[in-house]
């Protein structure tokens, strides 16, 4: 009489890693200035240009 294979467990797939510049967000602030002083006003958050706003590492 033959054995019975067991099914292996199934591995979940590894996650991507995290963009370093955006920390995996996706998100990243920049800081805006205005004036012909360049003076500092706030900051504003746009797309990560790196992994263009995924949050993950790009290969």
């Amino acid at each position: 009489m033959a054995r019975t294979k067991t099914p292996k467990p199934e591995t979940p797939e590894p996650k991507p890693a995290a963009c370093e510049v955006c920390k995996g967000t996706g998100e990243v602030s920049r800081t805006v200035q205005v004036g012909r002083k360049r003076r500092t006003v706030g900051q504003q958050t746009g797309f990560c240009l790196n992994c263009l706003g995924s949050g993950e590492a790009p290969e």
